[in-house]
């Protein structure tokens, strides 16, 4: 009878210790910048990188603060301001689950300082979910990395510009699994994160993923599916 209630116990504090722990996201935004990034530009209130209130990846209606903030799914639950590279934190709760997203606002002039710190996010293995939403700064400079090999596998996002043949094979290297990535030149409004997310969060494969990307992606853009899904890549779990 002991025994039976012993084995009772550490099941129930196991599956209990189990479900305390949320799933985890960390989101890089680097600000759209017209005067250091090699991008068309974009009107000068949306353009200016050390702005996140009013940038387009940040504080416009597509962008990580403003879309997140509205979502019914999200819950922000802290914020906090810095005069530094990452100028504006954000955290919220998913209202339906456990999950966590955490999410920087990287001055635009910044960008090495926002790929460093997201691919050694990667390296880390301290996230379920790591995302980079911006301009490819890698079409600006090079930046160096060492391989790595995570005790945890983080599923990664790269949403800019043609991600694929620029990170994919480094994010690879670095210990991360390509969970969506992009072939053409693209706007990576946050929406496409957004639904991106709710695939993963309910069990979705890459398939799934890229097919609700593309869908937020073609209703945003008034594009077909078919011309939507071409912009995200066709992954493989390895």
């Amino acid at each position: 009878m002991l025994i039976k209630v012993c084995l009772t116990f550490i099941l129930v504090f196991g599956m209990n210790t189990l479900k305390a722990t949320p799933k985890s996201i960390r989101v890089f935004v680097a600000l759209c910048d017209n005067a250091t990034q090699g991008i068309v530009k974009v009107g000068a209130r949306i353009g200016d990188g050390d702005k996140p209130d009013e940038n387009l990846y940040w504080g416009c209606d597509d962008g990580l603060k403003r879309y997140f903030g509205k979502s019914k799914k999200w819950k922000l639950i802290s914020k906090s301001a810095s005069p530094g590279p990452v100028l504006e934190t954000l955290e919220f709760t998913h209202t339906q689950t456990d999950i966590r997203l955490k999410a920087e606002a990287y001055r635009g002039s910044c960008m090495k300082d926002c790929l460093s710190a997201f691919e050694a996010c990667v390296r880390e293995g301290k996230e379920d979910l790591i995302a980079f939403i911006g301009h490819n700064g890698l079409m600006d400079f090079a930046l160096p990395y060492e391989a790595a090999s995570p005790a945890r596998k983080a599923d990664v996002a790269v949403l800019c510009c043609m991600s694929e043949a620029w990170f994919k094979d480094r994010i690879t290297q670095q210990g991360g699994q390509p969970w969506l990535m992009t072939t053409q030149l693209m706007y990576p409004g946050s929406f496409i994160l957004h639904e991106g997310i709710e695939a993963w969060r309910t069990g979705g494969d890459l398939s799934a993923t890229r097919s609700a990307a593309a869908a937020a992606y073609a209703k945003n853009q008034r594009i077909s599916q078919k011309a939507a899904l071409g912009i995200f890549s066709r992954l493989e779990t390895k």
